[in-house]
């Protein structure tokens, strides 16, 4: 048996520690002593003492520790995958939002950015079988947006949260406030929703917009409408799903391909619903370039379209309105299974 300092000292956590942990039946000692209450413990307690130790340095919460402790070898290796799959997932963004806050505050410029227009269109589409509509496209001078709504009142919740960014769209644009013009709007968003869907949780919309500065596109995310761009004939999505599908293969828990065909990947984890919790989106700053291509889109066109299939229209249809048309037609010849909605928005020099 060993002292609770020696034992402290074997696997580097403090006594203080401990006894913490014992406390919170986390990691109890072997034997108490019943007189002076000391705590001792079994040399074989080592290994779990050191994976709490590891585990607290990775920032690991106390009570995620205690189901890891409780598991074997493999399954205790897979939630700790999971666990850091997610850490990364929110460090990153925390860091565009970090990025997004040091170009907000410095007014560092774009480069190559002067004189710079969007040409944009924007178009929606009930599909082949849903019986009605509940997208929302938009796309104005500043504002680009897609909301696909869902519930009993979709279609005004989607409705509800595009004409909360309009407003974007009306006024002038104060210097270097951009990040606190996107937060006031989709404040108003989620009001406007919340009204609309009277408090049912199963009432709401996703919302993937931008606001465009005259150089940059300021991105806001939530749910698993899309955003992509084509830049020098490559396209990227420029966005992240909030589904329980993607948080799975986020951990390594599925394949890209079981994600595609899993029963549950319409589910979604984050949304603007009449929720009382607010969640938060994601944020992100695109300095813009001549001959960019911007994509918004409901996953009406992203889950039957392939990437190859979006890039081929991107790259080859001159027009945004014509593209726009392509990938919905491109979507309906698929099966049309959901309403499809997209906004095609080009960056050009102006004149």
């Amino acid at each position: 048996m060993l002292t609770i300092g020696a034992f402290a000292k074997a696997c580097r956590l403090s006594p203080k520690a401990l006894r913490l942990y014992d406390e919170l039946e986390l990691l109890r000692p072997a034997r108490v002593d019943p007189e002076t209450g000391y705590r001792y413990y079994a040399v074989e307690q080592l290994e779990q003492a050191r994976l709490v130790a590891w585990l607290r340095r990775l920032g690991m919460p106390l009570a995620r520790i205690r189901q890891v402790c409780a598991l074997d070898g493999p399954a205790a290796g897979c939630e700790i995958r999971a666990y850091w799959a997610r850490v990364e997932a929110e460090t990153a963004n925390r860091r565009d939002l970090a990025a997004f806050l040091v170009d907000h505050l410095t007014g560092t410029p774009g480069k190559d950015t002067a004189m710079l227009e969007l040409r944009y269109a924007a178009l929606s589409d009930a599909g082949l079988v849903r019986p009605a509509n509940q997208d929302t496209a938009y796309a104005g001078t500043r504002v680009l947006a897609v909301a696909d709504g869902f519930g009993s009142g979709g279609a005004h919740a989607s409705t509800a949260a595009v004409e909360a960014l309009k407003v974007l769209d009306r006024e002038t644009l104060p210097a270097g406030s951009v990040l606190n013009l996107l937060d006031d709007a989709v404040q108003g968003a989620t009001r406007a929703v919340r009204d609309v869907a009277a408090a049912d949780e199963e009432v709401g919309t996703t919302l993937t917009a931008m606001l465009w500065t005259g150089s940059r596109l300021a991105l806001v995310h939530i749910g698993d409408s899309r955003a992509y761009l084509l830049r020098d004939g490559e396209l990227f999505q420029i966005t992240h799903d909030h589904t329980l599908v993607q948080s799975m293969v986020d951990e390594g828990r599925l394949t890209v391909e079981e994600a595609a065909a899993h029963p549950q990947r319409t589910l979604l984890l984050k949304g603007l619903s009449g929720g009382a919790s607010v969640p938060s989106p994601d944020l992100r700053l695109q300095d813009a370039l001549p001959g960019d291509r911007y994509l918004l889109c409901s996953d009406g066109l992203s889950r039957v379209l392939t990437d190859r299939d979006i890039k081929r229209t991107l790259a080859s249809v001159s027009g945004p309105e014509e593209a726009a048309r392509t990938l919905v037609a491109g979507a309906n010849d698929a099966g049309g299974p959901d309403n499809v909605s997209c906004v095609v928005a080009d960056v050009v020099e102006a004149g």
